[in-house]
Formats: structure tokens, C-alpha cells, sequence
């Protein structure tokens, strides 16, 4: 385990609004995409008194979608080894795997595995057996890909009556943002620091019985944010909040979160989420750092993706 600092990548990006199918992405290119749906209101009429409550009918939701990746800098010619995809399935789902790099130290391509993974999963997301459970879907996805890695895996898909449904294996993460507070969080997976939960192609890996498995209700105005390992271990949840709360729009605040981690991760004087889980685990920094009496700071070198879908009504 290293911390480092990388250096500054320029990245081409392509902007598009568009309803959302089943779209697969990997960090072959930074992108963000939106998808809005029209609101519709529900009236009721009672012809009860003023002064009794009239009864409330809740309205159908569903996910505004906005993405953007930034691939390790060193790692940009071949699209880094982050991959998800989004659909419009029922309220919505999105998904986002993590390629352990790792297997690079074996001439294996570490992008190989999760982007097979992702593509799997969009294939299963309407499959009956599936039945929008995220922890089937995992199951399905990771039994048909044949090539060989492992990848860290979070899937989120949200009912249309508000209640979303998360399995992750691994240190992919989500947070759930409602009036400027997180309102919940998954928690992640490891063996040991920087050695998360993975599916994998060998036995010695997970396997989806070992998601964490979770549930929350959402309501319109919610949002979601949803991320590899490159934007939790860079950027604090509070500071998430407060990017979501100055971009209404999803697209922007994902393109900003993804930015602020990459920034965070250049400033070896920050003090990241990462170096102070690595300090907590007991590292410690250089020799020359320690006799100067520096602690250990910096961000994580990694690709960034991020999703940030905000729940609207249908």
C-alpha cells in the first residue's frame, strides 16, 4: 500500500441528455449523462370540511441519472478498470464495479473482468428469476462472466414505491442524501486495509451470499451517490453533501464530485479519507516525513466513477 500523489490528466468528455435504457459504461472515456422525466402531480379531491386532512396519494418515483468517470491517470490510454451501467427499469438501477489491479501483476487486464460483469448484470436486470433483487442480480451476473480478474460490486435498483434495495460486495459505496444530510451509507468490506470483499474468477474469492445487504426508503427530492472506492476514499461524506446541495443539476454534481476527488487525491497535504484510515491501521509515513515530524497525508491514485441520481416523480 502506497500513498501518492498523481499527476494532472486531461480527460475528453461527452455530455448527452437522454431517457436511459440500459446503458453500460466503462472509464474507456469520462462522461456524464442525465435523464429527466416529467413530473406529474397527483390531485385528489374530497369534498370533506376544510378543516379534516385530505388523504394523500403517494406518486410513483423514479431515478434523474447523471455519471462521470476519471480513469487513473496512468491507465487512461486503455480506459482505466472501473465500469457501471444505469437503466430506467422499473424506479431505476445502477450498478458500478471496481477491476482489482492487482492482476495485472499476472498479465491479466484488470478492466476485463468488470466491464464482462456490468454487461452481465444489464442483461439479467428484467430477468424473472432476478425479480429486482440486487443480491440475485449479482449472483446471475457473476455466474455468466468468464473472464478472468475480480472486482469490488455495488447495485442499487429502487422500486417505484421509494424503496431502494442495495447488495455491495466490497468497498464501492452509496450514500443517500435527503435535505443536506446523509441519511444513509453502506459500510465496506474487507479482508484487510486496501484488501476488500471481490467476486472473482478464482474460488478463493466472494461470492454474492457474502453482499452486504440493505434497504432504504427514498422519497422525491432524495438523492443517491453512488462510487468506486476512488471517490469515498477522497472525498468526506460532509463535503459530498455540500457538492450535492450547490448542484441541483445531477449531471454537474456528478462531474464535480468526480473532479473534487481527483483534485483531493493531487494534494499530498490532504488529509484524505484514506490517510486517515491508513494512520488509524497503523502506517506510518517516510522515514524523511517522520524525522520532519509530518504525518501521513495524501490522497488514493485510483479511477474515479460516481453516479448521482436524484428521485423524482413520475
Amino acid at each position: 500500500m502506497a500513498i501518492s500523489m498523481l499527476r494532472v490528466a486531461t480527460i475528453s468528455c461527452c455530455h448527452s441528455q437522454q431517457p436511459l435504457n440500459h446503458s453500460i459504461y466503462s472509464s474507456l472515456f469520462t462522461f456524464d449523462e442525465t435523464s429527466k422525466k416529467n413530473k406529474k402531480k397527483m390531485a385528489v379531491s374530497c369534498s370533506s370540511p376544510s378543516s379534516e386532512l385530505n388523504p394523500v396519494i403517494k406518486s410513483d418515483v423514479s431515478f434523474s441519472v447523471g455519471t462521470y468517470l476519471i480513469p487513473h491517470p496512468k491507465k487512461v490510454d486503455k480506459g482505466g478498470e472501473d465500469a457501471f451501467f444505469v437503466s430506467n427499469y422499473n424506479g431505476g438501477v445502477v450498478a458500478v464495479a471496481d477491476g482489482v489491479s492487482g492482476w495485472a501483476e499476472e498479465d491479466v487486464d484488470p478492466s476485463l473482468f468488470p466491464r464482462e460483469l456490468m454487461a452481465n448484470a444489464s442483461n439479467f436486470v428484467g430477468d424473472e428469476e432476478v425479480n429486482y433483487d440486487p443480491q440475485i442480480l449479482i449472483r446471475k451476473a457473476h455466474a455468466a462472466t468468464s473472464s478472468t480478474g475480480s472486482a469490488t460490486v455495488i447495485v442499487a435498483m429502487l422500486e417505484k414505491n421509494g424503496i431502494l434495495k442495495i447488495a455491495n460486495v466490497g468497498d464501492c459505496g452509496l450514500r443517500a442524501i435527503r435535505n443536506g444530510n446523509v441519511i444513509f451509507s453502506t459500510s465496506p468490506q474487507e479482508h484487510y486495509f486496501d484488501c476488500p470483499f471481490q467476486l472473482s474468477s478464482e474460488r478463493v474469492g466472494q461470492t454474492y451470499l457474502d453482499a452486504a445487504v440493505s434497504s432504504v426508503e427514498l422519497i422525491e427530492g432524495d438523492t443517491i451517490v453512488v462510487g468506486s472506492d476512488g471517490l469515498f476514499d477522497n472525498v468526506f461524506d460532509h463535503e459530498i453533501v455540500s457538492t450535492i446541495v450547490r448542484h441541483r443539476n445531477v449531471a454537474e454534481a456528478a462531474k464535480a464530485l468526480a473532479n473534487l476527488a481527483s483534485n483531493h487525491a493531487l494534494d499530498s497535504n490532504f488529509d484524505s479519507p484514506y490517510s486517515l484510515e491508513a494512520r488509524s491501521r497503523g502506517f506510518e509515513p517516510p522515514l524523511w516525513k517522520k524525522i520532519l515530524g509530518m504525518k501521513l497525508t495524501g490522497g488514493k491514485i485510483d479511477d474515479i466513477t460516481v453516479v448521482v441520481g436524484e428521485v423524482v416523480s413520475l
